[in-house]
C-alpha cells in the first residue's frame, strides 16, 4: 500500500504548479473553519468569563407584599443558613447619575457589603473594596469602575478624589476608595454609552441617602449553580412573614445560557459559511482529475490492455484524490491551530480549540475531496483499452 501511495504522488508531481494550488484552495478552506471556530469558541469563552464576573451566574432573590416591599437582615440570615448556599449579599439599586469634576455620567448605584466581591468579581485597580468597617459606620465612600474614572480624569487612579451622586433628588457626595475593573467595562467599550458606569457604595448608607430601612435583593451564589434551591429560599423567606405575598427567584444562569446558545448559533453560522469554501474545493479537485485523466488517457490504455482491471484505475484516482485533500487538510488545520494561537497569545487570550468540530471539518472535507474524485476516476475506469491508446 505504501508503494502504491508513493507511485501516486509521483504521478501527482508531474505538475507541481497545479498540485500546489489545488492543495492551496483546500488549505484555505481549512484554514478559514478553523480559525472562525476557535474564534467562536473564545468569543464564547470570554464572554462566558465577563457575564460570571458581573454576577450572571448568581441567584437574586426579591419579594411582593410586606412591610416596605423589601427584603431585611433576618432575610438575609435566613439565607446564609442554608446549606447549599456558599455567599448571599444584600442589593440595592438605583439608576441614576454621577458627577465627578464637572463630567455628569449616567451611571447604576450599586448597594453592597463586603462580601461583595464573592458574588460579583471586582477586580481591584487602585485602591481597597468595601469592608466591614465602612458597612458598620455607614461611610461615605464608594467604587467606581475603570471607565468612569478615565471618562472624568483621563487616567484609572482617581482613589481620593470626590464622587456626587444624586439620590432622590439630592447630591450626596461620596471618597473613591477604589478602582475596579469586571465584565461590564468590556461591554462599555463595546457598546459605548449604551451600557451606564457602575457605583459601589455600602448598602447602609445606600438606606440612610435613600431613607429605607430594607434592601431590594439579596444576591446569592451557590457551591454549585446547578441545583436548584428556589423552594429552600422560597419558604426560609416566606416563614413567620405572611403578608409576603411571593417570592421572586430568579436564577441568571438562565440568562447567561441563552446568551451562550445565540454565541454557538452565531458562530455555526459563520462555520457554514465559511465550510462553503469547503464545497469549491472539492469542484476544483473534480476539475484537476478531471485534467490528469484527459493527460493520462494512453497511460491509461497501456494498463488496461496489459491486465489492468477497471476497479485497478478507479482506486489509483481515488487515492490520488484522497492524497490532495488528506495534504491540504493537515496543512490547513495545523496553520488554522498556530495562526489562532498566535492571535490569542498576541491579545492575551485563552486558546480554546474544539477537537470535535476540527475532527468532523477533517472527515468532511476528506469525504468531499473522496467523492468529488469519484467522477473522474469512474471515468478513468472506463476507458477502453483501444479507444485510448488511439487518442
Amino acid at each position: 500500500m505504501l508503494d502504491e501511495i508513493k507511485r501516486r504522488m509521483r504521478e501527482l508531481c508531474r505538475n507541481k504548479l497545479r498540485l500546489f494550488l489545488t492543495i492551496g484552495g483546500i488549505t484555505i478552506g481549512v484554514l478559514s473553519v478553523i480559525i472562525i471556530s476557535m474564534l467562536g469558541e473564545v468569543g464564547k469563552n470570554t464572554v462566558d468569563k465577563k457575564l460570571t464576573s458581573m454576577g450572571l451566574d448568581s441567584v437574586v432573590v426579591s419579594v411582593n407584599g410586606g412591610q416596605g416591599n423589601g427584603l431585611c437582615e433576618e432575610d438575609l440570615s435566613k439565607l446564609k443558613d442554608i446549606e447549599e448556599i456558599r455567599k448571599a449579599i444584600p442589593l440595592m439599586s438605583l439608576v441614576t447619575y454621577s458627577v465627578i469634576r464637572e463630567t455628569n455620567s449616567d451611571c447604576i448605584l450599586w448597594g453592597v457589603n463586603e462580601d461583595a466581591n464573592n458574588v460579583i468579581d471586582l477586580d481591584v485597580l487602585h485602591g481597597r473594596l468595601i469592608n466591614k468597617g465602612d458597612v458598620s459606620s455607614n461611610a461615605k465612600v464608594c467604587l467606581i469602575d475603570e471607565e468612569l474614572a478615565r471618562e472624568s480624569y483621563s487616567r484609572s487612579n482617581i482613589v481620593g478624589k470626590k464622587v456626587n451622586v444624586e439620590i432622590n433628588g439630592i447630591m450626596h457626595e461620596y471618597e473613591v476608595i477604589g478602582v475596579v475593573k469586571n465584565g461590564v467595562n468590556v461591554l462599555q467599550s463595546m457598546l459605548g454609552n449604551v451600557i451606564p458606569a457602575f457605583v459601589y457604595i455600602p448598602y447602609t448608607t445606600f438606606q440612610n441617602a435613600s431613607a429605607r430601612s430594607y434592601f431590594d435583593q439579596i444576591a446569592v451564589k451557590l457551591y454549585d449553580s446547578n441545583v436548584n434551591v428556589s423552594g429552600k429560599i422560597e419558604t426560609a423567606i416566606i416563614a413567620g412573614n405572611s403578608n409576603r405575598t411571593a417570592v421572586n427567584v430568579e436564577n441568571l444562569l438562565g440568562q447567561k445560557d441563552a446568551l451562550s446558545s445565540i454565541l454557538d448559533i452565531v458562530t455555526i453560522i459563520l462555520t457554514f459559511i465559511a465550510g462553503i469554501s469547503l464545497l469549491v474545493s472539492g469542484l476544483s479537485i473534480m476539475t484537476v482529475m478531471m485534467v490528469a485523466v484527459s493527460e493520462r488517457t494512453r497511460e491509461i490504455g497501456i494498463k488496461k490492455s496489459i491486465g489492468a482491471s477497471n476497479g485497478d484505475i478507479l482506486i489509483e484516482f481515488l487515492i490520488e484524490s484522497a492524497l490532495i485533500t488528506l495534504i491540504g487538510i493537515v496543512i490547513g488545520v495545523v496553520l488554522g491551530i498556530l495562526i489562532g494561537s498566535i492571535g490569542c497569545a498576541i491579545m492575551g487570550i485563552e486558546i480554546m480549540i474544539n477537537v470535535k468540530l476540527i475532527l468532523g471539518v477533517f472527515m468532511f472535507t476528506l469525504f468531499t475531496g473522496i467523492i468529488f474524485g469519484v467522477y473522474p476516476a469512474y471515468r478513468a475506469s472506463k476507458l477502453k483499452p483501444v479507444e485510448a491508446l488511439r487518442l
